[in-house]
């Protein structure tokens, strides 16, 4: 579940040094020695067998290998992955040389990036609890970390050794090399010190506005940069290459009225937003302009201002890029993508990383691939592959000798026979809107009359794609047929369809998935009368629509974290923004009429429920809390319906725990095929 735009600044604090003990996680990371790497075998090629389906775990485990980064030089790569079992940092040199393995155990890891040739930059998540006075009850705080690779590199966590700053960064602006040494730009909170009516000499909070430092990752000596936005406004920043403040954002959080300043502070654009939908998005190709976004009624509009000001100028108007590529060293834009499938092509700046681009996508061009990291002048980048025969692929491309090397495989159990076909699945809803969807059937079986679950996606502004999905593929693997329907609401196409899903909840969106199972039946693929519903999120509250305010459908229902009641979500979300009004817009404008809503939140309709329902919940989450499943579940037993909760201890919203995660599947999988037999 999510909004236009989230809010920030809105966490007001706890003391640095109470987050430094709840963090306890990192203090072994800092001191344990690596392990000894011994005889390192990267996974070989997967070789086709028969071979009996992979264990549920296989799937429901976080990969073998998560994420992936490349060094500046293009010679050093880091993966989070897995060594003996354990899940590491592993850096290696020229693709195939263990430098440095450093354990890291259930963290919430949200991104790893190299500073340098030396050390990593690491974030993240931890879930704090917070008091009651505060506009929320619990918060997801991002942590920073430096991992030293060489022996001769410091490590340490930033904003820790000073009681002056909140421990957590709030705002990640990049990273810069500066006269030989490197500097991380964050944000987060600054305290003051003492209270006049106690006389306490004790570090306070004051405000929740985030500050934005300057951080030298040798020595972790901290610089402010830029104070915070002004009460009731969101400020965003651009850095130049040199690590000065370029260009920054500020959103009247209440109007929507907005202001683009220059590195002198002057005013340069401005306009008014009333959902507050305006954003910075990078410096163009020599640093010199900001490129920005605002969200209109059909489309979104990008615009590039210099530091003069003036009438801003269009950015690729009329061209629906699908990725934009900056340079990380300094922040300016290299090149972007362009189209889709046979007609995709890669557009830069500079004509020589154009052709390199160019190369690299015509040598993935038989398959579903992304450049997901890349050097400075495209010599080295990381390429991902997913879909038919591929459970997760990252190859190391070198430019210069023109060789793609498999570095590792994201799901090692998980062979090229086990993955069930994925093809997209055009359709039309009853209303005459066109849309489709990923259907996903079992490996080895003839794709007829299959029992289904329906696996609608969360956001709901978000998509599915032809790639390997863990979850669709594990209920392929006990013989299902999985449709994944892009619902009106969704991102896959234009911003028009997008739209199309406001105030759609548990009506044309949830009748457009029922729709797609019933074009599937139709082609003979599906059998409408084994069909249950599983989501999570967003997706969770369609399971919960599909038993209630649809009826007749499906056999149960899992709703993994899901919305059960759209105005406790409104009310929940507004508080968390500090009662913002560009939020309750942004709200009221995706959910339609507020006196529409009860009509179309599972719990109140509880008393419908025509199917068993599985609830699966995570107590820390802090996008949809925990109290929509336990009060969905109340209501069902109020009404002698059919249910089970399953509580997720420890458990965030985005399943970031392998032993929860392998939970909620097992859990599922155990429902669907307690009620909906695939044989």
């Amino acid at each position: 579940m999510s909004i236009e735009r989230p809010s920030i600044g809105k966490f007001v604090g706890r003391s640095p040094r109470a987050l430094w003990a709840r963090l306890a996680i990192w203090a072994p990371l800092a001191i344990l020695a690596p392990l000894a790497p011994g005889p390192l075998l990267l996974p070989a090629l997967a070789q086709t067998s028969a071979v009996t389906p992979p264990p549920l775990s296989a799937y429901g485990e976080l990969p073998d290998v998560e994420r992936a980064a490349i060094s500046p030089s293009g010679d050093r790569v880091v993966l989070l992955t897995k060594v003996r079992g354990e899940r590491v940092l592993l850096a290696i040199q020229d693709q195939t040389t263990p430098l440095r393995v450093v354990r890291v155990g259930d963290m919430k890891i949200r991104s790893v990036r190299w500073v340098g040739e030396d050390r990593l930059l690491l974030i993240a998540g931890e879930t704090i609890d917070l008091p009651a006075n505060f506009t929320t009850d619990k918060y997801e705080a991002n942590v920073a970390q430096i991992i030293p690779v060489d022996d001769r590199a410091r490590g340490g966590v930033v904003f820790a050794d000073d009681p002056r700053y909140f421990d957590g960064i709030i705002g990640n602006y990049g990273v810069r090399e500066i006269d030989g040494e490197y500097y991380g730009f964050f944000g987060t909170m600054e305290f003051v010190r003492g209270d006049r009516r106690t006389g306490s000499r004790q570090w306070r909070f004051d405000h929740g506005r985030p500050f934005l430092y300057r951080v030298n990752l040798h020595d972790f000596d901290v610089e402010r940069v830029d104070g915070p936005a002004r009460e009731g406004h969101s400020r965003d920043r651009l850095i130049d290459a040199r690590g000065a403040l370029a260009f920054t954002l500020d959103v009247n959080d209440n109007s929507g009225a907005w202001q683009i300043s220059n590195r002198s502070g002057r005013k340069i654009a401005e306009g008014k937003q009333a959902r507050g939908a305006v954003w910075l998005v990078g410096l163009n190709y020599d640093g010199s302009q900001a490129i920005y976004a605002e969200r209109g009624e059909d489309r979104t509009y990008y615009w590039e201002i210099g530091q003069t000001g003036g009438e801003p100028a269009a950015f690729l108007d009329d061209v629906d890029f699908e990725q934009l590529f900056f340079d990380r060293a300094t922040g300016h834009l290299m090149g972007y993508t362009i189209g889709e499938g046979e007609t995709e092509r890669h557009v830069f700046f500079d004509p020589a990383l154009e052709d390199k681009a160019e190369r690299v996508r015509q040598a993935f061009s038989g398959g579903e691939s992304w450049i997901s990291g890349w050097t400075s002048d495209l010599s080295d980048v990381i390429v991902r592959t997913s879909g038919n025969g591929d459970s997760g692929t990252i190859y190391g491309v070198d430019l210069a000798t023109n060789r793609a090397n498999a570095l590792a495989y994201a799901r090692i159990a998980i062979e090229p026979q086990h993955v069930g076909p994925i093809s997209t699945f055009a359709y039309t809803a009853r209303d005459g809107l066109e849309m489709d969807g990923i259907l996903t059937t079992p490996p080895g079986v003839e794709p007829q009359n299959l029992p289904v679950v329906v696996l609608p996606h969360g956001g709901p502004h978000s998509a599915d794609l032809p790639v390997f999905d863990w979850w669709a593929q594990a209920f392929a693997a006990r013989g299902y047929a999985v449709w994944q329907p892009n619902f009106r609401g969704s991102t896959n196409r234009d911003t028009a369809f997008a739209r199309a899903g406001y105030g759609e909840w548990g009506r044309k969106m949830q009748t457009d998935k029922t729709d797609g199972l019933m074009a599937l039946a139709e082609a003979g693929i599906v059998d409408p009368e084994r069909a249950c519903i599983v989501g999570a999120s967003y997706g969770g509250y369609a399971a919960l629509a599909g038993v209630t305010i649809e009826q007749g459908i499906y056999r149960c229902a899992v709703a993994v974290a899901p919305v059960s009641d759209l105005r406790a979500m409104y009310r929940e979300d507004y508080r968390a923004s500090g009662r913002d009004r560009t939020t309750k817009v942004a709200l009221r404008e995706q959910l339609g009429d507020p006196d529409l809503w009860d009509a179309v939140s599972p719990r109140r309709l509880a008393q419908r429920a025509d199917a068993p329902i599985m609830l699966i919940h995570g107590v820390d989450d802090t996008i949809v809390p925990y109290s929509h499943s336990t009060q969905m579940a109340d209501k069902l037993d109020d009404a002698d319906k059919p249910y089970e909760l399953v509580t997720l201890d420890g458990e965030d919203h985005w399943l970031s725990l392998s032993l929860t995660r392998q939970q909620m599947l097992a859990n599922a999988m155990r429902w669907v095929e307690t009620h909906n037999p695939a044989d």
